[in-house]
């Protein structure tokens, strides 16, 4: 049994991912990060279009390596970010994004001067907090390709099953904190065939104007 309420597992021969659907180049990443003793999963939307038979556009990693860790471990690492610091591990025509497992949210330091900046506290956290931070819960998956676990916080699996699109957290504050979702919750579920689930639409009609304040680059992203 669980021993995190809520939490589901599904160990090999319980699912349709196959490991040989992995890029050799995000399993050389996920290799050397759990030959360093850190945790590595495949995260996001990568599990959930492995999950469906669909070829990822994009192998993306979350660890318990820090920031500096994977600096240490990749030459090849870029650092992106300001509040929160991402990997760009880069490889001869791909990229695998690595991230720490974080918080909810960042909070700050207040200045140590008048006029000074505050500094953001980057709050690591658990695979499970990581996952509950995340926009949909068919995004807040995560696979072990080591154990063959799909691990899943958020009730992922079952909108999977549904065939549903739905927030993590509820719909109106999860587009309050960012109504880019929006847009993406209509094209991950026209992307995949999905449905939106209705609480989950109908929050979009109430917050549709929202949209207007998002930058532009935002939206494009």
């Amino acid at each position: 049994m669980n021993s995190v309420p809520g939490l589901r597992i599904l160990t090999r021969g319980e699912h349709s991912i196959h490991d040989d659907a992995i890029h050799p180049d995000a399993w050389k990443v996920l290799r050397r990060l759990h030959h360093a003793d850190h945790t590595a999963y495949l995260v996001g939307g990568t599990v959930r279009d492995l999950y469906l038979g669909r070829i990822p556009k994009d192998f993306d990693v979350a660890t318990t390596a820090k920031p500096n860790d994977i600096k240490r471990l990749f030459r090849n690492a870029f650092m992106i970010g300001r509040r929160f610091r991402l990997a760009h591990i880069k490889f001869m025509d791909n990229i695998i994004e690595v991230a720490t497992f974080r918080r909810e949210t960042d909070r700050f330091e207040e200045p140590e001067e008048v006029g000074g900046e505050a500094k953001a506290v980057r709050l690591y956290g658990t695979p499970e907090e990581d996952a509950r931070r995340r926009d949909f819960t068919i995004n807040g998956l995560f696979y072990d390709p080591f154990r063959g676990h799909v691990i899943d916080y958020v009730g992922g699996l079952a909108d999977m099953e549904k065939r549903i699109v739905r927030t993590i957290s509820p719909p109106d504050l999860s587009y309050e904190e960012d109504p880019a979702r929006m847009v993406r919750a209509v094209r991950a579920a026209a992307r995949i065939g999905f449905a939106v689930e209705a609480g989950t639409h109908e929050a979009i009609i109430r917050h549709r104007e929202a949209v207007l304040r998002c930058p532009r680059a935002r939206l494009l992203e």
